[in-house]
C-alpha cells in the first residue's frame, strides 16, 4: 500500500520539496495501518526524508503539516479504502494500456494472450518482464 497514483503537472520551476508533496499523499495513520504498512502510509514524510527509520515518520507529521500549512502547500491524507481504490484503478489503468499495445490476436510469449472464448487478456506466464514501447517514455 505504498505510492499512492496521483496526477502531477510537470512544472520545470517547482522546488524539490514542492514537488515531493504534489507528487505523493499520506494514507490515514491508525496502529493497525501504520503496522500494515510497515509506516510507509507515511508517504509524504518518506519521500521528504527517506533515509530517516520509518517508525518516527509519525512525529514529524504534525511538523511538515504545520511547515505545509505555513507555506501553502497541499498536505494530502487519504483514507485507506480510498487509497486501496486509487491503487487499483491505476492498475487496471496500466493493465489496459498494456492490453492496447499488444498486436490483435498475439497468443502465448511473456507479454499476455487473449482467450479465444472470451477475448479477455490473462496474465503473462512468470519469467522476465517485458514492457512494450509504447508505454516507455521517449
Amino acid at each position: 500500500m505504498n505510492h499512492i497514483p496521483k496526477e502531477i503537472g510537470h512544472e520545470k520551476h517547482r522546488d524539490w520539496a514542492s514537488s515531493q508533496l504534489a507528487a505523493t499523499c499520506n494514507v490515514e495513520s491508525s496502529p493497525f495501518i501504520d503496522w500494515f504498512s510497515g509506516h510507509l502510509n507515511f508517504q509524504i514524510e518518506h519521500h521528504l526524508f527517506p533515509t530517516m527509520p520509518r517508525h518516527n515518520y509519525h512525529r514529524i507529521a504534525p511538523l511538515v503539516k504545520a511547515l505545509c500549512a505555513k507555506h501553502g502547500l497541499t498536505y494530502e491524507v487519504k483514507p485507506f479504502l480510498t487509497a486501496l481504490v486509487d491503487i487499483v484503478r491505476s492498475l487496471k489503468e496500466v493493465w489496459q494500456c498494456l492490453a492496447e499495445s499488444l498486436p490483435p490476436g498475439s497468443e502465448g510469449g511473456t507479454q499476455g494472450s487473449t482467450t479465444a472464448s472470451s477475448g479477455r487478456l490473462r496474465p503473462p506466464p512468470p519469467g522476465p518482464a517485458i514492457f512494450p514501447s509504447t508505454l516507455l517514455p521517449p
